[in-house]
């Protein structure tokens, strides 16, 4: 990992918060205990901000610097599907006792046990979806299908 010079100021400050908050959290996780679906939002919600992060880097990118731009896209559509994939797997965990038995792998908002917060993770998926959607091919996206349905 490349530090900043001590004399340089630092030109990406949050971004370096956000980035040794989760080594901080990836340390202090308790290995013995799974990850519960409040971890899972959160993580969704933290890896869609870096998506349109990737996207608006590969958009300013690609003009000066074709070649970069075209391995930041690239990152885009990878960083979408490790999004997808923690979006499912939010699905597969129960959200409490009761609904241990229950299906829980479509898209309920209303059925969540803390009830439908202001924005879902199913809401959040489908508006980086329509995102991701615009600017590649299904090709790129590899066979994607998604509980989620409005």
């Amino acid at each position: 990992m490349i530090h900043p010079r001590p004399n340089e100021p630092d030109a990406h400050p949050y971004l370096r918060a956000a980035t040794a908050g989760v080594r901080h959290h990836a340390r202090a996780l308790n290995r013995t205990a799974p990850p519960d679906r409040g971890h899972l939002d959160t993580l969704h919600a933290h890896l869609t901000e870096l998506h349109r992060l990737l996207d608006q880097l590969a958009e300013v990118t690609r003009p000066p610097h074709p070649a970069a731009g075209r391995h930041l896209a690239t990152a885009h559509t990878r960083l979408w599907q490790a999004t997808t994939e923690i979006h499912a797997a939010f699905h597969l965990l129960p959200g409490n006792a009761e609904q241990a038995g229950t299906d829980t792998s479509a898209c309920h908002p209303e059925r969540l046990p803390e009830g439908p917060p202001v924005l879902t993770i199913c809401q959040r998926h489908l508006a980086a979806g329509h995102s991701i959607r615009r600017k590649t091919t299904p090709a790129d996206l590899r066979p994607h299908t998604t509980a989620c349905v409005r």
